[in-house]
């Protein structure tokens, strides 16, 4: 007589976490990946800056706040402006 073969699955693999992004694209000049997004935590500000057109958005942030959330808001006062 044999032994049985065991039932043990292989562990299952991890996902990679990926970074969130910093750039986007401008809703101004329409060029990709022209906007960039610094938080500065200390002074509990967000700031989005255009790098072709110059415009720029600054916004109050608190610890959950991420770049992307930052830039949200920032189309949403785009869109509240032109409503």
């Amino acid at each position: 007589m044999g032994k049985r073969k065991s039932k043990r699955k292989a562990p299952a693999k991890r996902k990679q976490i990926e970074s969130l992004a910093t750039m986007f694209n401008c809703p101004f000049c329409n060029h990709e990946r022209s906007c960039e997004v610094k938080l500065d935590r200390d002074r509990s500000t967000g700031t989005v800056r255009c790098t072709v057109c110059s415009e720029s958005y600054q916004c109050v942030i608190n610890y959950l706040m991420e770049a992307i959330d930052v830039y949200n808001e920032w189309i949403d006062a785009c869109e509240a402006a032109n409503a």
